[in-house]
């Protein structure tokens, strides 16, 4: 891994102790009740959480990408729902207005963005269309100087909470020369006549991230509302994407990492036949392969954090990190559970949740097969 620097420890030591003492005590709670915590996403953005890689001028923190990896990783510790509310906050709801938006677009929305008084979600995936963004239904056409929006988009993160101000759509507002469509990206606010944000999704993990399906039935907005240059929509957010797998493999590290502190701790708390289970030799051989996949899952993560703030290209990077990184929370989920016995089965216990949760991560922000194609095809090999 990068040396941090003193700063850059500081702040992987603050959100730390933030996660251990303010969010770990209160995850079994806010789970149970499915509901994401605005008390400490407030805390958050005190913090300067969902800040941290953009300028203080949009009233960022001026950070790097490497600073925005540290605090998602300490935090997806503790609890996924609260890692991926930051992770896709900044990756997809505020970068795209940061990197595609005009002077008046981010003057508009990110100091709210920046400081975690508003979250915004990026509605790409539809029924039929979500690693093959070709098959995008929603449509967009500019009738008397406004966008007439038609469609529907589902698992969309940071969609529909008492703070999200606006959801960045992918709609097809044409068609190319060659006949595939143009897919353009326009900012939809939050209450505009006709954008419907459906009940949230009763899913299996990460119960108090917000996630819903939404539909948009005759939807007007200013023609000013494109973001970024028309017909680049998919694109620029194939950019956006790159850049939060990065961060999203930090989540897994995360997830792996809190999932070997549990099983480290209760390895040597639990004493069976008046020895330690972690004084057996298949316990601790468990436990050493999990702490392994951290390693080579931070490494990667990092190392993929280091190239974008240099600029380096990154793009195969991020799909080693992402796929290396998920993979070591879905096994290091499933053996913390193992060695917790029949407590490993019950929702108090962190290593239970995470279990529930891990598997997500395995599909989010593009499949274990995409990042292969990704990877596979970085080598000159047509997958």
């Amino acid at each position: 891994m990068i040396d941090l620097t003193p700063e850059q420890q500081r702040l992987s030591d603050e959100v730390r102790e933030f996660a251990d003492t303010v969010v770990a005590p209160a995850a079994y709670e806010y789970d149970t009740k499915r509901e994401l915590p605005y008390d400490i996403i407030r805390q958050m953005g005190d913090m300067g959480l969902f800040g941290l890689p953009f300028p203080k001028e949009y009233g960022g923190q001026g950070k790097t990408y490497v600073d925005l990896c540290l605090a998602v990783e300490q935090l997806a510790r503790a609890d996924q729902s609260i890692a991926v509310t930051l992770e896709a906050g900044v990756g997809l709801g505020a970068m795209p207005i940061f990197r595609q938006g005009t002077e008046e677009q981010k003057q508009q929305w990110l100091p709210d963005l920046a400081r975690g008084r508003a979250l915004a979600g990026f509605g790409l995936t539809e029924a039929g269309a979500g690693s093959d963004a070709r098959a995008t239904q929603t449509t967009a056409e500019v009738v008397d100087g406004e966008w007439v929006i038609n469609g529907s988009k589902q698992f969309i993160t940071n969609s529909g909470s008492e703070i999200t101000s606006l959801v960045t759509v992918t709609a097809v507002t044409g068609r190319k020369e060659n006949g595939n469509p143009e897919l353009s990206a326009i900012i939809v606010p939050s209450g505009t006549p006709g954008f419907t944000v459906h009940p949230a999704y009763d899913k299996v993990g990460w119960h108090t991230s917000d996630t819903h399906p939404l539909t948009f039935d005759d939807v007007r907005v200013p023609e000013a509302n494109l973001l970024g240059e028309r017909g680049r929509g998919y694109a620029n957010f194939l950019e956006y994407l790159d850049e939060g797998r990065v961060a999203f493999a930090a989540l897994c590290t995360g997830a792996a990492q809190g999932c070997l502190e549990e099983a480290l701790r209760y390895a040597k708390e639990r004493v069976v036949f008046n020895r330690s289970i972690g004084d057996n030799q298949h316990v601790a051989f468990m436990i050493a392969r999990m702490q392994s996949r951290v390693h080579a899952a931070r490494l990667a993560t990092y190392e993929a954090a280091h190239r974008i703030v240099v600029g380096k290209p990154f793009k195969a990077e991020a799909s080693m990190a992402k796929l290396i990184s998920s993979e070591a929370a879905m096994a290091n989920a499933r053996d913390a559970s193992h060695i917790f016995g029949g407590y490993g089965f019950m929702n108090e216990n962190p290593v239970a949740r995470h279990y529930r949760d891990s598997k997500v991560l395995e599909v989010g922000e593009g499949t274990t097969e995409v990042q292969l194609m990704v990877i596979a095809r970085t080598l000159g090999l047509s997958a």
